[in-house]
């Protein structure tokens, strides 16, 4: 995924920041606790396709 987009992206939600977690195709808002897919390099900014993260799942 490019970094540029990378700095843009917000989360739909709260408008918060996003994490790339190396290794996992997903963008992590950790306010909101959700990690929205990337498909084909291409982030799924959808909240209907993001995935809940557990409250035991370190998100750092």
């Amino acid at each position: 995924m490019d970094s540029k987009l990378l700095e843009i992206l917000v989360c739909p939600l709260c408008k918060g920041p996003l994490i790339k977690k190396s290794g996992k195709d997903e963008l992590i808002c950790a306010p909101c606790r959700l990690a929205y897919p990337i498909k084909e390099d291409i982030p799924v900014m959808l909240q209907q396709e993001a995935r809940d993260i557990p409250v035991d799942e370190d998100i750092k």
